[in-house]
């Protein structure tokens, strides 16, 4: 099965120079923060957070491959993801999307979740989830864009 690669992030992204990704879990949902592009979408204030939250998740990790190793041809999708630093659902060769040794096990996972990526600066985030959203509150920009 050929890989697929569906960019997710329209209109907003992670900071390109120090985005700060944490994971944070609740029960089965885990909500990754971190800082939003200012330069490419001046809509954001400077330290304006995004937050995405994956509902029922199974497993996730924060990696260390950065974009150095990902242009150098280190990173496992070098050669077939469109661009560094989006963020992206998979679909694929089930024995390459599960080949990082460092997931963190949440649940048990049903057959149909979905796989996705994020490529921060120096970070990689994955997780396999039912969906995604944005986390809406009074303050966040991400209100601010229309999709």
């Amino acid at each position: 099965m050929p890989f697929e690669f569906n960019k997710l992030n329209h209109r907003w992204n992670a900071d390109p120079n120090d985005p700060y990704p944490s994971a944070q879990i609740s029960g089965a949902d885990v909500t990754v923060k971190f800082l939003l592009n200012i330069f490419l979408y001046p809509i954001f204030q400077e330290g304006e957070t995004g937050s995405i939250i994956f509902k029922n998740c199974s497993k996730y990790r924060l990696g260390e491959t950065n974009d150095e190793g990902w242009y150098l041809g280190q990173c496992r999708f070098s050669k077939l993801l469109p661009e560094w630093g989006e963020f992206y659902e998979l679909s694929g060769d089930k024995h390459l999307l599960d080949a990082p040794n460092d997931w963190q096990e949440i649940a048990q996972a049903p057959e149909a979740q979905r796989h996705y990526l994020f490529y921060f600066r120096d970070e990689t985030f994955e997780c396999v989830a039912d969906r995604w959203e944005f986390e809406e509150s009074a303050d966040n920009g991400l209100l601010k864009v229309k999709t």
